[in-house]
């Protein structure tokens, strides 16, 4: 026997579990929500570059004169001696888009806090781009040479001395983090 109370509830049930099927099988919507991320993120990289620029002007010949950049906005690090960190990236080339990365790490040992930053990755010659082009992608210290850039390296850097492997500048340190770095991050392209 069918009563009004359990009527109600299969119409509820049925309401609900079609809304939960739309909302995720809207043709389109998967897409339209990725873009509108993707488009935030792009805005997001333009500005950290720029910030880069306003906090070190002497980097701004060498990343003009990279052939391409990896730029993530905001990685978060988060551990007590194991470790986490993960955040998405843009590669221009040509000051023009070209793709998006993905920047994973787990890490283990004394380490501890949390923190976010982001990084800049200046591509100086065509076969460190092509590693990592070919690949989809790369684990840090392993492939194309890294030079990490602090504030003072960052004033003595020339476009004539560094002018292959990668230059990593890092931007808007924020939190406290005992044992940072960024090798064996892995890069992966979306």
């Amino acid at each position: 026997m069918v009563t009004r109370r359990s009527a109600l509830a299969a119409i509820g049930s049925s309401t609900m579990t079609a809304l939960l099927g739309c909302a995720g099988g809207v043709p389109g919507a998967s897409d339209a929500r990725n873009e509108i991320n993707r488009s935030g993120l792009r805005v997001a990289a333009r500005s950290t570059v720029d910030r880069l620029h306003s906090s070190q002007p002497e980097t701004t010949d060498l990343i003009e004169s990279a052939e391409a950049l990896l730029v993530f906005p905001e990685i978060l690090k988060g551990s007590f001696f194991l470790g986490a960190s993960n955040g998405d990236g843009v590669w221009f080339a040509n000051n023009e888009v070209e793709s998006y990365y993905r920047a994973t790490a787990v890490s283990y040992g004394f380490q501890a806090g949390i923190k976010t930053f982001g990084y800049v990755m200046a591509f100086m010659d065509q076969a460190s781009v092509a590693y990592v082009k070919d690949a989809g992608g790369w684990e840090v210290g392993v492939g194309p040479a890294i030079t990490v850039a602090d504030d003072g390296f960052a004033r003595r850097l020339s476009t004539t001395t560094l002018n292959e492997g990668v230059v990593v500048f890092f931007v808007d340190h924020v939190g406290f983090f005992a044992g940072s770095g960024i090798e064996g991050t892995k890069i992966t392209q979306l």
